[in-house]
């Protein structure tokens, strides 16, 4: 997706990760989008929709229902974009672990670190790159694919093989359960809901996923890396649901992964994720949404009721008819449901036995650990302009089952190698508790540890439902986008 619009000839363009920068508009999103959104707005005008939080899911909503003709004004305590899923540059990254601490000078500049907070890939043909489509957003962003896709069993790192063809050469499998193995992906591969021919004589929307696994015979460590880190399930409850969901999502991964040729299905915008809060917010700014950044306080006030009617800061109330924000603005109508654990590391080399991938995603099934919920490794780079030339960012992060990530984290950070510097957080992950239909209040859910986006697009369709009224079209032609898979 280059930052015309345009359609990249070759996945393979060598000269997709330099254009941006030639270009007479190649200033960051971070630096120009700014200045057309910040329009002066009447706190005393009503509006149909106020969106509190700058966050992506709001951001993505806010686009969303402006483009609908909706009158939207979205606020946010802070002054930047990106609310929790922000990206923090070094001297920012420095502030918010270490204090008053300068950040070493060995690192490089600061200006050239892209952290961001809530690291996740997207799928190539998943339900963000279709919402970025459906809104024309691609013109505002640059994309590149990632190279890696990896699974670790038995205390190795291995690629993760999502075809036929794949799973005969996977070292992960010997050779009757390759052989068992690539049947299955075969009957996935042609599976087509509308053919019967197709289904085998399986009606996989009784059929549990557990059954379906069964009729081929596969083994247990086949079992986990095709459920977790194919079809990216985050347990296993998924075995005991129909089978027609895992099928869908093991042919999501494999379309996914043929779309650019490259070494994974993901794809990853140059500049980090905090690119896209603020091309969302550009959206919803050019179809007259309003922006207020830098607000203090920011009450939702309601009637006697219990309806959310407006949102008062600094003395001036805004009215509306609905309120859409993350769960730190209503932190009485969530509830708490977990707490994830991560580490954000600074390297100077790739992670190890990943095939010096520059960009990679790792996942550890939660039978690997012994644990209740799987941990993940993210890991990008200069690559995709998120650290200077030779450093790499790489997070380990799961669903928190202690109060110690140091020692929860472990099996993740081992497999790093050496780090440059570690920073150690947790936080609490809600969902909404409220009744939207009583009290006009539509409330996000905390982001997940996972590193790709699939969850947080099913919050973001399900809530745009729940507001509008009806389902989001998502049947877009995915060849309007493309992304680079070269190497830097």
């Amino acid at each position: 997706m280059d930052m015309n619009g345009g359609v990249l000839d070759s996945p393979n363009s060598s000269s997709i990760g330099t254009k941006r920068k030639e270009e007479d508009n190649s200033i960051p999103l971070s630096a120009h989008l700014l200045v057309p959104m910040l329009a002066v707005a009447a706190m005393d005008e009503e509006y149909d929709v106020i969106v509190l939080g700058t966050g992506l899911i709001e951001c993505i909503l806010s686009g969303l229902l402006s483009v609908d003709g909706l009158k939207v004004l979205h606020m946010d305590r802070n002054d930047y974009y990106g609310g929790a899923s922000t990206s923090l540059n070094l001297i920012q990254l420095w502030k918010r672990f270490r204090g008053n601490d300068k950040p070493p000078e060995q690192l490089g500049m600061s200006k050239e670190y892209n952290v961001d907070m809530i690291p996740k890939f997207m799928m190539a043909n998943g339900g963000l790159v279709r919402v970025l489509i459906h809104t024309d957003v691609t013109k505002y962003l640059h994309f590149k694919a990632v190279d890696g896709s990896f699974v670790y069993n038995k205390g190795k790192i291995y690629k993760v093989p999502a075809t036929d063809v794949e799973a005969l050469k996977s070292p992960l499998m010997g050779l009757f359960e390759k052989r068992r193995a690539r049947k299955f992906f075969i009957y996935v591969q042609d599976y087509d809901e509308k053919d019967p021919k197709s289904h085998e004589g399986l009606d996989l929307t009784k059929v549990t996923a557990r059954e379906l696994i069964t009729k081929y015979g596969l083994e247990d460590d086949t079992i986990d890396f095709i459920g977790h880190a194919l079809a990216l399930h985050f347990d296993d409850s998924y075995l005991d649901g129909p089978a027609l969901d895992f099928v869908k999502k093991m042919k999501l991964y494999a379309e996914s992964l043929a779309r650019f040729q490259g070494g994974s299905p993901y794809i990853y915008p140059l500049y980090g994720l905090g690119e896209l809060p603020q091309a969302f917010a550009r959206l919803s700014a050019v179809y007259g949404g309003t922006y207020m950044l830098n607000k203090p306080e920011c009450k939702v006030e309601f009637d006697g009721d219990g309806k959310a009617y407006g949102v008062t800061s600094e003395g001036e109330t805004a009215k509306c008819k609905k309120v859409v924000c993350d769960p730190s603005y209503l932190p009485n109508k969530v509830q708490k449901v977990g707490k994830v654990a991560r580490a954000v590391c600074i390297m100077s080399h790739p992670i190890p036995n990943t095939h010096d991938s520059h960009s990679a995603q790792v996942i550890l099934p939660q039978k690997q650990l012994g644990r209740k919920s799987d941990m993940y490794l993210f890991c990008c780079s200069y690559a995709h302009n998120v650290a200077p030339k030779g450093k790499f960012i790489a997070f380990v992060s799961t669903e928190a089952e202690t109060d110690n990530p140091e020692i929860e984290l472990k099996p993740g950070i081992d497999l790093l190698g050496p780090v440059d510097e570690i920073f150690y957080e947790t936080y609490d992950r809600f969902i909404p508790a409220n009744n939207h239909e009583t009290d006009n209040c539509f409330i996000s859910m905390s982001y997940d540890a996972s590193t790709h986006f699939e969850s947080t697009v099913a919050n973001v369709l399900a809530m745009y439902s729940n507001i509008t009224g009806k389902a989001l079209d998502l049947s877009v032609d995915l060849s309007a986008a493309s992304a680079s898979a070269d190497d830097d």
